[in-house]
């Protein structure tokens, strides 16, 4: 159990600008990470190995990709029990994303809206972050996420999302492609199947000049949005196919406002998660479940805010579960909660 309880801290972070709030977490957990003090946040790790791709997984929950964009919480994350943390993503240049305010709370949803717009200090930082970290070290997985920059024309994605695959190549246990992220402009065009064929053809032929050079295999994820009907699905799950991708992770944000009609912050630009996108997740998680068979990886993420969601996942076909919102709205407690509730 945390020394202190995330109830008596929500009030006045949730006080604060929802950035702020954020950035001034990620500042205390990158300060108090490995000391002492970290005791305010720890919690035991549920005990509930599996193998997904390869690697093995201590336990079935994970911290999803844009919580941690530069990799510096790594170990401070970590010690709230996750069984694999996913940091970034990452882009080859540093960037300061879109102008604030870019991120805003839904109280009443149990949501978040973002358009951050990958704002990261680039691949050399955070790779140095990465090297710091000890997670791995002990027994953790370490998942490192990808894109390209704002400035990149799409025609030139590709070249992007190969230097960063050449820079967190060496320092991963899995590399996730982000290519749904509703912030970046035409991000998601790369969906399409013409040009994600092209995109996964390209990574993967890199990935194994890569495996040659380090003598060792990194499993390659992509990450898809829930924004997607089931045509654009079956495409998607034969061009993973096609190009031997080793797992997918459903969902990025959703662009839809359906259930947060009314809210206040409901109409601002940018992507919804938390509670209300936990539907249309599992929708896509069950229609790449249906298309890629038994024993394919799915990581699924979106409105995991209880165990129950959690299981809700894996009933619809996911391999593991990652969270974001739900711990800024639960605090660490969810984390072994989940962990629990699909523990065997």
């Amino acid at each position: 159990m945390p020394l202190v309880p995330y109830a008596l801290a929500r009030p006045f972070l949730f006080g604060l600008d929802a950035e702020h709030a954020h950035e001034l977490t990620l500042a205390a957990i990158a300060r108090l990470q490995d000391t002492p003090l970290q005791c305010t946040w720890q919690q035991a790790r549920v005990d509930d190995p599996v193998t997904v791709a390869g690697l093995r997984f201590p336990n079935r929950v994970g911290l999803a990709a844009g919580l941690d964009k530069n990799g510096r919480c790594i170990d401070g994350l970590g010690a709230m029990g996750f069984g694999f943390i996913e940091v970034g993503t990452v882009t080859p240049k540093a960037q300061p994303g879109n102008p604030k305010p870019r991120l805003f709370r839904l109280t009443a949803a149990d949501a978040l809206i973002n358009r951050l717009g990958f704002n990261n200090d680039g691949l050399e930082a955070f790779v140095a972050n990465v090297r710091r970290a000890r997670f791995r070290e002990r027994g953790g997985v370490l998942g490192l996420n990808i894109g390209k920059n704002a400035a990149t024309p799409i025609e030139d994605a590709a070249s992007d999302y190969l230097l960063g695959l050449d820079g967190v190549f060496p320092h991963a246990d899995y590399v996730t492609v982000n290519i749904s992220s509703p912030n970046t402009k035409n991000l998601r065009s790369l969906q399409s199947d013409a040009a994600l064929d092209a995109l996964l053809g390209a990574l993967q032929e890199r990935r194994q000049q890569l495996v040659a050079q380090h003598r060792r295999s990194v499993p390659m994820f992509v990450k898809i949005a829930p924004d997607l009907d089931e045509a654009q699905v079956g495409v998607i799950a034969a061009t993973l196919r096609r190009n031997a991708i080793d797992g997918v992770i459903a969902t990025n944000t959703t662009l839809a406002r359906d259930a947060v009609q009314g809210l206040p912050h409901a109409g601002e630009v940018g992507g919804l998660s938390g509670r209300p996108v936990a539907d249309a997740s599992n929708r896509v998680i069950g229609q790449l479940r249906a298309a890629l068979g038994a024993g394919y990886p799915i990581i699924g993420v979106g409105g995991v805010m209880s165990g129950a969601d959690a299981r809700a996942k894996r009933a619809a076909g996911a391999d593991l579960v990652q969270i974001y919102t739900g711990l800024i709205y639960r605090g660490p407690a969810l984390v072994p909660e989940a962990a629990q509730a699909l523990r065997g």
